[in-house]
């Protein structure tokens, strides 16, 4: 053989040799590698949520901390509440509306006859037997101007007293701003007034009597009778809940109440030394006010007028807060 072949052939099984050698040795290293534990690079958020999690701080991190209190003595009204859910006012109102003339024959015409039947009857007794003085109007619409606002008044007043116990189930089920109960009772009964004094306009006109430009304080008196029943609504609706003869006393009250309000009689009749507490009587300076925007009398009763401004203002205020510090109750004792 030729020494080149012998070389060659030498060469051939030397790299051959070293091939099976790194083979093996790789070999080696790789079952080394596979039985010692594999540690892998990890995102920060893969390596998250890899680690065990704790229920109980997880379950803090996403929520707050609610710090629950005991009713404080006077608390705020959080009347902006009432704007939030001014919807619900809505359809309460609608629907205290719907209920109250539903499947009846003559409808709205149930707030005129209530008046009217009143009026006459006052006619015949006070102004025809007894000949009570009427400011020199004639009196079946000096009557009817003061039952004008009358009505409205005793109306609110048996609603909104009676406002929470008529929804008691609506109170323990879902919470919302409890004044609007009886809120929605006054505001409902809006629509009656207006009703009723389209027909006093119409007796008005069958006397010759035109208002003059004291009409447009109107408003304000309408807006003053307003607070009035929803001010006597508050206190008597918080206390009917949880004492129910309340709701008995009611129609006592406003039938009582009428006569030492000045709606069959003038307040000119009163003697001056019992004039500054006659004026206690919230309605008085309601009634006179209505009387002097529609029928034009001479002088308003400003002395009566602000006495009874100052009592409104004083029940609606002190309404307020009591009814807010009674609300926590109304869901227990309802």
């Amino acid at each position: 053989m030729a020494p080149s072949a012998f070389i060659s052939t030498k060469a051939s099984a030397v790299t051959l040799e070293h091939a099976i050698g790194a083979k093996l040795h790789w070999k080696r290293v790789l079952a080394e590698h596979h039985n010692q534990p594999k540690h892998f690079p990890m995102s920060q958020q893969a390596a998250h949520l890899v680690e065990p999690i704790n229920p109980v701080q997880s379950l803090a991190n996403q929520t707050q901390a609610i710090l629950i209190e005991p009713p404080g003595r006077w608390e705020a009204l959080e009347l902006r509440e009432l704007w939030r859910c001014r919807e619900l006012l809505y359809f309460l109102v609608w629907r205290d509306v719907k209920v109250r003339y539903k499947q009846t024959v003559i409808g709205v015409a149930w707030a005129v006859l209530q008046p009217f039947l009143t009026m006459v009857v006052f006619s015949i007794i006070f102004g025809g037997l007894l000949r009570v003085p009427s400011e020199g109007v004639p009196y079946p619409v000096f009557s009817f101007a003061g039952l004008l606002s009358w009505n409205f008044f005793s109306a609110a007043l048996t609603r909104s007293g009676n406002s929470l116990v008529a929804d008691a189930n609506l109170i323990s089920k879902v919470y919302f701003p409890r004044l609007i109960l009886p809120l929605s009772a006054v505001i409902s009964l809006i629509l009656d007034f207006a009703v009723a004094f389209v027909i006093l306009l119409s007796m008005m006109l069958f006397y010759g009597i035109v208002p003059g430009i004291a009409i447009v304080t109107l408003p304000l008196f309408l807006s003053l009778a307003f607070m009035t029943a929803l001010a006597c609504g508050l206190w008597l609706s918080a206390v009917n809940i949880k004492y129910r003869d309340v709701a008995y006393a009611i129609p006592f009250l406003t039938q009582f109440w009428l006569f030492l309000t000045p709606v069959a009689y003038p307040s000119s009749i009163i003697p001056d030394r019992w004039r500054l507490l006659y004026g206690l009587n919230p309605m008085v300076g309601v009634v006179e006010g209505f009387r002097w925007a529609l029928l034009g009398q001479q002088e308003l009763a400003w002395d009566l007028l602000v006495v009874t401004t100052i009592v409104v203002l004083a029940l609606l205020i002190g309404g307020l807060f009591y009814f807010r510090r009674m609300e926590h109750e109304f869901a227990d004792v309802a």
